[in-house]
């Protein structure tokens, strides 16, 4: 990813964009995810062409008054971090670069490879969960 496309992300992740934790299922451990909201969905194609998102159509229950919406989501851990890497140095609302650099610094760390947690990793886990909710 060049340069310039990577700023351009971090401004558009700045408006729009999320950076969570989430549970892909019921009994799984959080993962880093990025959401991208629009009403373009043009945008989200080119940036799903950088960063193989899924874009999802949002339930518009009064098309009268409000677009069609969709969202990006992007939650291939490799691709997030590697998304993460590219855009922190560009981020300028303060949460999401704090929440950006503690996953990049920390949560490989804290996340057991087969997904077996001994009783001080799961500890080192969960703590690692409530200290980015707080971000």
């Amino acid at each position: 990813m060049e340069s310039w496309e990577a700023a351009y992300i971090a401004g558009i992740f700045d408006g729009e964009g999320t950076i969570t934790l989430t549970r892909m299922h019921e009994k799984e451990h959080r993962r880093p995810c990025i959401t991208i909201a629009s009403t373009d969905k043009e945008l989200l194609i080119y940036l799903q062409l950088l960063t193989e998102g899924t874009i999802n159509n949002k339930k518009n229950y009064n098309p009268d008054r409000h677009k069609d919406s969709y969202t990006l989501s992007i939650k291939n851990k490799e691709t997030v971090l590697s998304l993460l890497n590219h855009v922190t140095p560009y981020l300028r609302v303060d949460k999401k670069r704090n929440r950006a650099i503690w996953i990049l610094n920390n949560y490989e760390m804290v996340t057991s490879r087969n997904g077996k947690y001994t009783k001080a990793l799961l500890e080192k886990k969960i703590a690692f969960e409530n200290t980015f909710f707080e971000i």
